[in-house]
């Protein structure tokens, strides 16, 4: 199960951390993946990290700005954004890429994805 947290509106050059509760997810193999969807666009990845490792990706539009995270402990990834623009404004969903692949551009594949529900990030 996946549950995403710590959405809302925020300035432009504002901050927000992103959560997802990922209960059942503890193969190292498994890469945890941010996804966003503006309305009209396409979902795009955004970061991943895996969760046997300390390996990170990130989408080159959020690379100095944004950070992900996890805490395998308390079974959370974090998705920490920086200096927020308003193109960022978008559904943030978390997803585990089980049997994780390869992962370009901030996005995975791997055998299978689950997705969470989504936490809206609105930046004015």
């Amino acid at each position: 199960q996946l549950v995403e947290s710590g959405g809302g509106s925020v300035q432009a050059g504002g901050t927000l951390r992103l959560s997802c509760a990922a209960s059942g997810y503890t193969s190292s193999t498994t890469c945890m993946n941010w996804f966003r969807q503006a309305p009209g666009k396409e979902r795009e990845g955004v970061a991943a990290v895996l969760i046997g490792g300390e390996t990170t990706w990130y989408a080159d539009s959020v690379k100095g700005r944004f950070t992900v995270s996890r805490d395998n402990a308390k079974k959370t990834v974090y998705l920490q954004m920086n200096s927020l623009k308003p193109e960022d404004t978008a559904m943030y969903y978390c997803a585990a890429v089980l049997s994780c692949r390869s992962c370009r551009g901030g996005a995975c594949s791997g055998a299978r994805i689950d997705w969470g529900q989504g936490t809206q990030v609105t930046v004015s």
